[in-house]
């Protein structure tokens, strides 16, 4: 990346995102202005139970935060993942000091630094948690080399701050050629259902061609039942998903066409599922999942296609593929090169928020909110809203909808909330 000052270059993703909506671009009405916000630790005296900075070996153990979530037990506590493989818990207070460890799986867990798509991923609270008591985990396992398991888990009947280690069940098994693109959001909708973003199984270009391929779960989004079993699975297949009575097809997927998911949520007023697919040359997308949708990966890499794979000419015989679903935004690699996904805002907090998809860039540090009219079905407006010096790994929330910002922290500050700057 060159060195290229804030304004020039929040000037030039502005022309250069205005410029590249196709089929129809959009430039002349999207507003692309600066909402200024600054970043501040959340919790700036909390101490991570157990996480030290430095090894044995006195090699930099960076806090690697995944997801920050509520369980919905009406508790108001916190629930913060980490990659390598452990879930603190804490109340959901700015002078919060320690945390509690609820369960610590990293003697199960793969997670090595220089293949760090792995790890401990993905993390979904049953709906009915507070009566229930389970939850479920996305990792990658150890004891097989790239594979993807989730497993539910329970918590305690006695401390409702520790899960049972030993609780342990496999509903789901996945293998996977390559370390990267392992997607791993895991989240259950407004239906019930545990919706899973997969990615394409990883190196480049989608050697296999998996996400185009319905015979194989990768690049997929799936949609599974955790409250039922169907024969020889550890989950039951709803009986309308799309691809139930297709031949040859996963009865499991909802949506494919997908690189790499990074993101994934659900807007609790529309109850549209966003999520962000991580772009390989030059583009990164966000896209709103429609049940059965080709999402074109890869045939195309955002609007556009994807040359490696594609012979055809031109971006009008590209268009031609009416049965691709179009995202609803792209930017290009000038402007970032790894999109990390985040949700629509439906808290109290920020109302110049309220509504907006929010997103950054894990390369960059850029920060957006994206405005979606849901009648228009169009972006409305993209707004800057900070630049960051720490990788932007993922986003949280808490009960009441308010937003958290997940980074990569050497000293443990790794969970971050915005601050208006004051004009």
């Amino acid at each position: 990346m060159k060195n290229i000052s804030f304004g020039k270059f929040f000037l030039l993703g502005a022309v250069l995102l205005g410029s590249c909506l196709l089929p129809a671009p959009v430039s002349a009405q999207i507003q692309q202005a600066n909402l200024p916000y600054r970043l501040e630790p959340a919790f700036p005296s909390l101490n991570w139970n157990g996480w030290e900075p430095i090894s044995d070996d006195g090699q930099i153990v960076p806090l690697r935060p995944i997801s920050l979530i509520p369980c919905g037990d009406g508790s108001n506590r916190l629930f913060m993942m980490t990659q390598r493989g452990v879930i603190h818990v804490f109340p959901n207070k700015p002078d919060a000091t320690e945390t509690k460890v609820f369960l610590d799986v990293q003697d199960r867990v793969r997670y090595y630094d220089k293949e760090n798509e792995e790890g401990l991923l993905g993390l979904a609270f049953h709906p009915d948690y507070a009566e229930n008591g389970e939850f479920f985990v996305y990792y990658t396992t150890n004891s097989t080399p790239h594979t993807s398991i989730i497993s539910r888990f329970r918590v305690s009947p006695d401390d409702p701050d520790k899960a049972l280690a030993d609780s342990e069940e496999e509903i789901f098994r996945l293998e996977q050629p390559f370390w990267n693109h392992n997607g791993g959001r895991i989240t259950f909708g407004p239906d019930g259902y545990l919706y899973v973003g997969l990615g394409d199984g990883g190196k480049g270009n989608d050697p296999f061609n998996n996400a185009q391929n319905l015979g194989t779960l990768l690049g997929s989004i799936l949609r599974i039942d955790v409250d039922s079993k169907s024969e020889g699975k550890g989950y039951g297949i709803p009986k309308d998903n799309p691809f139930v009575d297709q031949e040859g097809a996963c009865p499991e997927i909802y949506a494919y066409g997908l690189r790499n998911v990074w993101g994934m949520e659900f807007d609790p007023e529309t109850k549209k599922l966003w999520a962000a697919d991580v772009g390989q040359n030059v583009w990164e997308e966000i896209n709103i999942i429609e049940k059965g949708g080709n999402y074109g990966w890869n045939l195309r890499e955002g609007f556009h296609i994807f040359a490696a794979k594609n012979k055809e000419p031109t971006e009008e015989a590209n268009q031609k593929r009416d049965d691709l679903k179009l995202p609803v935004w792209e930017y290009h690699h000038d402007i970032g090169k790894s999109i990390t996904g985040g949700f629509v805002y439906r808290g109290k907090k920020y109302p110049d928020l309220q509504g907006a998809y929010l997103y950054g860039d894990y390369v960059t540090g850029l920060v957006w909110a994206l405005y979606y009219d849901e009648e228009l079905e169009k972006v409305t407006s993209n707004k800057l809203l900070t630049r960051i010096t720490l990788p932007l790994m993922a986003w949280g929330q808490d009960e009441q909808g308010e937003l958290y910002l997940l980074c990569l922290s050497n000293q443990g500050k790794g969970v971050y909330q915005l601050v208006p700057v004051q004009k």
